[in-house]
């Protein structure tokens, strides 16, 4: 059984979806890389099938609900100890990012662990436009508008078995609402590592308009509500105020060589 799934959703992500699977392919630890293309129309599934390390790879091409089904359906296949998720458009900042969570890992009493995402720009990957530095874990910061980037969570597999998978009626908000559930209803315990684990190109369309945002809100209110927790009067506004000091990276200073081996 290897020790890391990752799990890489894409749909005509021929452009970019080489970053990612490079990416994986350079951590020094024992991992699958399982790869959910939902019936891509460009040359994806030709660009993964000449990709050299086939070993790692796991491909399934077929039509599907949306990314967040295609997540649900590598979590279904992963064998792995860890599992965590690299969209297509993402990839890691380091070639021992992997080995250290894997570090962190070594801890039996640590369920999940995150770090730090940068966002940058689609055609000049060294520029980053947007820094989100998660910070230390406080349960009580959810209830501030606070959140781990997803792309940075991994999480034990036995915990996806004991509470379940991405709640698809959530639509971009479930990665939201199965980190509320995790962290907060269920408490598991988890870890920050202090440094840039993943870049992410820009794009994304919850936030691109008034009304995207409106619905993104609705989600993000239905997923305290399944879980039967209570937000407070400000926490669903809070949540997207929080980015705007992301849109200031050059305010702070960013690791932009954490986690690669020495």
């Amino acid at each position: 059984m290897p020790r890391f799934s990752i799990v890489t959703a894409v749909y005509n992500g021929a452009n970019t979806i080489l970053e990612a699977l490079g990416s994986v392919a350079s951590q020094s630890v024992d991992v699958e890389h399982i790869i959910i293309d939902g019936g891509s129309q460009d040359r994806t599934v030709e660009v993964l099938r000449s990709y050299p390390a086939q070993e790692r790879l796991h491909i399934v091409s077929e039509a599907d609900g949306g990314i967040y089904d295609a997540m649900n359906k590598g979590l279904r296949m992963a064998r792995g100890q860890i599992v965590g998720f690299l969209n297509a458009d993402d990839f890691y900042a380091g070639d021992a990012v992997l080995s250290q969570v894997d570090e962190v890992f070594s801890d039996r009493a640590v369920n999940s662990c995150y770090g730090d995402l940068a966002y940058v720009a689609r055609n000049d990957l060294a520029r980053v436009t947007r820094y989100w530095r998660a910070g230390p874990f406080r349960r009580e910061a959810f209830y501030h508008g606070w959140m781990p980037p997803h792309p940075t969570f991994f999480v034990r597999r036995e915990i996806y078995e004991r509470y379940g998978a991405f709640n698809l009626s959530l639509g971009s908000a479930a990665d939201y609402e199965l980190m509320l559930r995790f962290l907060v209803r269920h408490r598991i315990t988890t870890c920050y590592i202090p440094g840039l684990m993943v870049k992410m190109r820009v794009g994304g369309t919850s936030n691109a308009s008034l009304l995207n945002r409106l619905k993104a809100n609705r989600m993000d209110r239905q997923a305290w509500r399944i879980n039967q927790l209570q937000p407070l009067p400000w926490t669903l506004w809070a949540k997207p105020a929080r980015k705007i000091s992301q849109f200031f990276p050059r305010l702070t200073a960013i690791p932009t060589t954490f986690l690669t081996k020495q």
